[in-house]
């Protein structure tokens, strides 16, 4: 079940788009059926995947189920998507299980009609009209869209750069700030620049750490 209501704030093409409200759906999934609103109060990272049993597939979700623990941290839930069917992802995890040696602790959707990989926007034509690329969407507790990435199917996501954005999101949202190029967890964030000439001159005098008047950053 795929909710229309929720397509507030995309662009005029329905694309899914930073800053809308996640459209919901209901799905089958390698640990039942879940529902994308029954995850709202969490932070949630929803990834796509081409297909089971490929090779780079393979080493990601090795890697998530790895770092799984660090994104329980972070108040993280995740959720796999590709459109295989849910025996192919139950012979895959198992398949993991034994020649890896890894399990994996999250559910993987079984997208067989495309609909959640359609409604994502997962599917680029050019690319296949049937496998979805790897798609990223951080989605925050009020099921807001935060972030969306899309890598081609020969290159494989750095699992630790999806905690380092994560990490970075939560600090934004926490206290109003934003965060540098190459931000880790830790360093000084940016201050929002002032917004006149008068606050411009006295920004300077505030003790912030500053490169010029726009450019200021704290610890925190």
């Amino acid at each position: 079940m795929i909710s229309g209501e929720q397509l507030t704030g995309g662009d005029q093409s329905g694309r899914i788009t930073i800053g809308m409200i996640a459209p919901d759906f209901e799905a089958i999934t390698t640990h039942g059926k879940i529902k994308l609103s029954d995850y709202k109060g969490s932070w949630v990272i929803l990834f796509s995947h081409p297909a089971d049993f490929t090779p780079v597939c393979t080493t990601e979700f090795v890697e998530f189920s790895k770092k799984y623990e660090e994104f329980k941290k972070r108040g993280v839930k995740l959720i796999g998507l590709s459109v295989d069917g849910l025996n192919s992802h139950i012979a895959w995890v198992r398949d993991i299980k034994e020649h890896m040696g890894v399990d994996v602790p999250f559910p993987i959707i079984a997208d067989l009609d495309t609909k959640i990989s359609r409604l994502y926007g997962m599917i680029h034509p050019p690319v296949s009209h049937i496998m979805p690329v790897r798609s990223v969407f951080i989605i925050d507790p009020k099921m807001v869209v935060k972030m969306i990435i899309f890598y081609p199917s020969g290159v494989g996501r750095n699992i630790d750069e999806l905690l380092r954005t994560i990490d970075a999101l939560q600090v934004v949202d926490r206290h109003r700030v934003d965060t540098p190029a190459n931000w880790q967890p830790g360093e000084p964030v940016l201050i929002e620049p002032p917004h006149t000439q008068h606050g411009a001159e006295d920004r300077l005098k505030e003790g912030y750490e500053c490169n010029t008047w726009y450019l200021c950053m704290k610890k925190i």
